[in-house]
């Protein structure tokens, strides 16, 4: 089946398609935007529920262009609102599914669906965070991912990803429910995880914890 074929596919299915003029896409929302610090963990905006987004207006789409703009400065793949500051249910990606295939769009609001058990097929890859720099761990999350929401227009959406872009989905979901991952691994991982980013320095800027 064609990337096309696998697109018209998914609309009839009823899910969002965000695998068309993905470089010409990010490239306007980064053009309009202005990159951000990143929150690092500690800081109490990542440690709570974010508020909804009940104002699909201008200045929900200029947080959505920093949000590209401060996701590409930081060379990362999703980004909540919460990591550069903001405390609203919006987060947005830019990543490839387990096939390769970019994928690139915002979600406001999002929902994890429940997954059916035969769709329930654990990947124990390494997961990492912009607001846990350098450091990675292995974490268990399911393969397959179905994120309801809207888009920056408010309009309801359904986004789908296998792999990599399943992962990201899951992780970004998570942080603007005030989950981080590390948040979901041992106490031993957890604090591995931690010990890896003192060690380290961020390749891009943060906001430090007061």
């Amino acid at each position: 089946m064609s990337q096309q074929e696998t697109d018209q596919q998914a609309a009839n299915d009823g899910f969002v398609v965000d695998t068309e003029d993905c470089e010409e896409r990010e490239q306007a929302y980064r053009a309009r935007g202005t990159s951000r610090p990143i929150t690092v963990v500690g800081n109490p905006v990542l440690h709570k529920e974010c508020k909804d987004v009940t104002e699909f207006d201008d200045e929900l789409a200029a947080l959505i262009d920093d949000m590209f703009a401060s996701q590409r400065t930081a060379e990362g793949v999703g980004l909540a609102a919460n990591q550069i500051g903001v405390d609203l249910k919006v987060f947005v990606y830019d990543c490839p599914d387990d096939e390769g295939v970019r994928h690139v769009g915002a979600v406001c609001n999002p929902v994890l669906e429940e997954l059916p058990a035969d769709r329930r097929v654990l990947d124990e890859s390494n997961e990492g965070c912009l607001s846990v720099p350098t450091a990675y761990a292995e974490l268990a999350r399911p393969d397959y991912a179905v994120v309801r929401g809207q888009d920056a227009q408010g309009n309801p959406i359904r986004v789908r990803g296998t792999g990599y872009f399943a992962r990201c989905l899951q992780h970004e979901t998570d942080h603007l429910y005030g989950y981080l991952y590390i948040d979901r691994l041992s106490k031993r991982d957890r604090k591995d995880a931690l010990r890896q980013m003192a060690e380290n320095t961020p390749r891009y800027e943060i906001v430090p914890n007061a």
